[in-house]
């Protein structure tokens, strides 16, 4: 930008929104004013706007190196439409229930200027129009009043510096006591509103006169900082932990001052404290939501092991034989007695790392329960993990959101009071249940049923808070069996011997056979941007040729962070430049949705019926109605323009949202510029997605230093000992 201008200011009419970003804001619109010849663009972060409205806007006029004069606008404050054109679109905008442009036409013709003041003052009048009844009216004033207290409301949010776009949420939560609620208590909005972060509200306080060291200053940052440890994946703080980080937040608080907010959050039922003398915590401070989850989770898991069940021991070690006969196999001794437990026991759970007999397990598991007539349901977190688990055993598989019929609230038709109809749930990849999605899951599973844990305890823990599988693992509270063992078979694969390296802490080997008989190679390579243009090459060009894959679909990049020339950002830019550089195409902020991209679900989205790591690719675009369609395995999904931020482009994605997924071939870039995220079960997660080949590129002392750190993601959870001591105590 240049030629800044003293500030200006006067009122302008929107004639249209050319661009708007809910993320930031930011709104570039074309307006008319009086005080202008025509036409011109006002860009800055303004909020949403409707055509038709008015705007006073403050500001100083730039030139755009490529857009030309632009307004650039430092304070804006919204005005009514003042002409009847402008009254016009603004009724016909869509803001006004009931109204669209057929009916916005007859009001200003019936009334002209006046329209909006007898919207407020007679809006019986408008019964006189013809469309306008008696319910019509109703919805048309309740609609219009509600856009008031909103309009209201999201001048005040402006004021004090707080994102517009939130406050349909605001007000949908507080109604017309929203600004009363903000004033009293600013922290509620970081406590109720997700995406409202503790400075954003800690800012707006302090600007409303909250002392520094006020109560309710020091109890929001106290829960802002649990929350952020929840994200983490962390289901308790101890105390003295929760204090430092809290006092570096809010500045120097006296201990009594974090005692007294600790105290009263504990009263208002907000957060649990629990000591933990065996593990040497004078307090672990929950949110109230967590600890109930997880005390939850260990009741029912007892109950669900303790309850009893028919002795299946003997009948399927005898039916075994047949049917390692009929699927052509001989289990191990290993592998036979994990089949014969998983069948026997209530609870049972099977981890290990590849190649050591997972899937023929489950497998024969399957058969055996299906052999003795018991009925079986099949899940898996996500839904690929789910496809590969029916593949694998021939028997239809869901993931759990699916199966347990998850509603577009987030509730779950089978529940505690409409249990799943089951012998036995099969559950794989299970180092993905996080605390709620486990909890969400043995609440509909009967006491009379059996379940069966399957996953590889060495991978990434759960993106969601909680350590499931590790901490059932720990306790030793039910059967269990580590497979260790890797199979002749297994073993020809550079893939398998270089996951168990990994996890032990060595450097890959290379391949000893050339490609494209070679399933893992590992380059050499220091400098990011070379890197990137590799990771290009290898995917566009050099896997394709060599191992037949299709680039779109067949190979997947998985980088540990998301900035940096080697981040998923970058290489999602590089990557749809060279297989899809053009066509239809719709625009977020600063994210393009292309036909044919490869997307990726970022959030679940109930009703929709997709979910959080979910991949698909773009099959139709209308750019004209602002709508796409996304097909997931078949399943055509349609999202509009409002919707794309649950999309994410997906050539490259982060190894942690890889989870649960398996890929022909994967490409991993490992370099020093992502060393805070380098650790030995990340590179391990990473290379355990590759079926067909594998590729790590980077700098050796970057994975050198990732093998090295075999820590990191320890997490503060208590489900271990709670399993500990009910089976102790029973």
């Amino acid at each position: 930008m240049a030629d800044a201008a003293p500030a200006n200011e006067f009122s302008a009419e929107v004639q249209s929104v050319t661009f708007f970003s809910e993320e930031t804001n930011y709104l570039i619109a074309r307006v008319k004013s009086k005080d202008e010849p025509g036409p011109f663009s006002i860009v800055g972060n303004i909020g949403p706007v409707t055509p038709g409205e008015m705007l006073r806007v403050t500001g100083t006029w730039v030139t755009h190196p490529k857009y030309g004069r632009q307004f650039q606008v430092s304070v804006a404050a919204r005005e009514m439409p003042a002409t009847i054109n402008g009254i016009r679109r603004y009724l016909a905008s869509g803001m006004i229930k009931g109204v669209g442009g057929v009916l916005a036409t007859r009001m200003v013709d019936a009334f002209g200027e006046k329209v909006l003041d007898i919207l407020d003052t007679e809006p019986e009048k408008l019964l006189a129009v013809e469309g306008v009844g008696k319910r019509k009216l109703k919805e048309i004033v309740a609609s219009w009043q509600a856009q008031h207290e909103v309009r209201s409301l999201m001048l005040f949010l402006q004021t004090h510096e707080i994102a517009t776009t939130h406050a349909g949420k605001i007000f949908k939560l507080y109604g017309n006591e929203a600004e009363a609620r903000i004033r009293a208590n600013p922290y509620e909005l970081a406590y109720e509103i997700r995406g409202i972060a503790f400075k954003t509200a800690d800012n707006m306080a302090l600007r409303l006169g909250f002392a520094p060291d006020s109560p309710e200053r020091i109890q929001a940052a106290l829960v802002y900082v649990l929350f952020s440890m929840g994200d983490q994946g962390h289901l308790f703080v101890p105390r003295d932990l929760l204090f430092e980080k809290t006092a570096a937040m809010v500045g120097d608080v006296s201990p009594e001052r974090l005692e007294e907010a600790l105290a009263s959050l504990e009263a208002l039922k907000r957060i649990k404290i629990e000591p933990m003398p065996d593990r040497n915590i004078e307090a672990a401070v929950y949110l109230r939501h967590y600890y109930a989850l997880e005390v939850e989770i260990a009741r029912r898991l007892h109950e669900l092991a303790t309850h009893p069940g028919a002795d299946l021991r003997g009948k399927v070690e005898k039916i075994l034989p047949a049917l390692e006969s009929e699927a052509r196999l001989q289990l191990s001794p290993e592998q036979r007695q994990a089949t014969v437990d998983a069948c026997a026991e209530k609870v049972f759970v099977i981890t290990g790392g590849p190649g050591t007999g997972k899937t023929t397990i489950t497998r024969m598991v399957v058969a055996a329960l299906d052999k003795l007539s018991l009925k079986v349901k099949l899940a898996a977190p996500t839904g690929r993990a789910a496809k590969r688990l029916s593949e694998a055993t021939g028997v239809p598989a869901a993931t759990l959101h699916r199966l347990l019929q998850s509603a577009p609230d987030g509730t779950f038709a089978l529940c505690e009071d409409n249990k799943l109809k089951t012998d036995v749930l099969l559950v794989d990849e299970a180092s993905m249940l996080d605390a709620r999605l486990c909890a969400h899951m043995l609440r509909a599973l009967p006491f009379t049923a059996r379940l069966i844990l399957v996953g590889d305890a060495d991978q990434l823990p759960s993106v969601g808070a909680g350590n499931v599988l590790e901490d059932i693992l720990a306790s030793q509270a039910v059967g269990s069996a580590r497979l260790t063992h890797i199979f002749r078979q297994a073993q020809e694969s550079m893939i398998v011997v270089n996951a168990h390296r990994i996890n032990q802490g060595q450097f890959p080997q290379t391949a000893p056979k050339p490609a494209p008989e070679a399933d893992f190679f590992w380059v050499e390579m220091d400098e990011p941007a070379m890197v990137r243009d590799m990771i290009a090459t290898l995917v566009c060009e050099r896997i394709p040729c060599v191992y037949g894959l299709d680039p779109m679909r067949d190979v997947q990049v998985l980088s540990p962070m998301h900035k940096g020339e080697a981040g998923t950002q970058s290489l999602n830019e590089a990557l749809r430049g060279r297989l899809n550089p053009k066509g239809p195409e719709l625009v977020r902020g600063t994210t393009h949705y292309r036909l044919h991209d490869r997307v990726l679900q970022t959030k679940n989205d109930y009703e929709k019926d997709v979910f959080n790591g979910d991949m698909g690719h773009i099959v139709e675009v209308d750019a004209s109605e602002g709508e796409l369609l996304v097909s997931f395995d078949g399943r055509s999904v349609a999202y509009d323009r409002t919707e794309l931020d649950e999309l994410a482009p997906a050539y490259a994605i982060s190894i942690h949202k890889s989870q649960g997924s398996e890929y022909p071939a994967v490409v991993v870039p490992i370099l020093t510029q992502h060393y805070v995220m380098l650790r030995r079960n990340l590179i391990y997660t990473a290379l355990t997605r590759a079926r067909r080949l594998a590729v790590i590129i980077g700098s050796r002392r970057a994975l050198n230093l990732g093998l090295k750190n075999a820590g990191g993601d320890a997490r503060f959870t208590h489900l271990n000992y709670r399993l500990r001591e009910l089976f102790n105590a029973a």
